[in-house]
C-alpha cells in the first residue's frame, strides 16, 4: 500500500535535506550589536568551514587513489590486439 504524503510532510523533508544540522540560518543574516555574539557566529563558521575543509581533502584523496587504482588496473591488463601497440 502507497503511503501519501501531506504537503507539510514534504516541506519538512525539504527542510532538514536543505539544513541537516538545524542552523537557523534566517537569523544568522540579520545583524547584531552584540560583540560576543558576533564572535561566537564567527566561531561556529569557522569550525564548518574546517570541517568542510577536511571532507574536501579527503574527497581529493579518494579520487586521486581511486585515479592510481584505474592506472595499475589498465597497466596490467593484457592488451588484446597486440598490432594495435606502437612500435618502439
Amino acid at each position: 500500500m502507497a503511503e501519501s504524503s501531506a504537503p507539510g510532510d514534504m516541506f519538512e523533508f525539504m527542510q532538514k535535506m536543505w539544513n541537516p544540522m538545524s542552523l537557523p540560518f534566517p537569523g544568522m543574516l540579520t545583524p547584531t550589536i552584540n560583540p560576543d555574539e558576533l564572535e561566537k557566529k564567527i566561531s561556529e563558521l569557522k569550525s564548518v568551514e574546517n570541517w568542510l575543509a577536511m571532507n574536501l581533502g579527503l574527497l581529493q584523496m579518494t579520487i586521486k587513489t581511486m585515479e592510481m587504482q584505474k592506472a595499475a588496473l589498465v597497466a596490467l591488463m593484457p592488451d588484446p590486439d597486440p598490432k594495435s601497440r606502437p612500435k618502439p
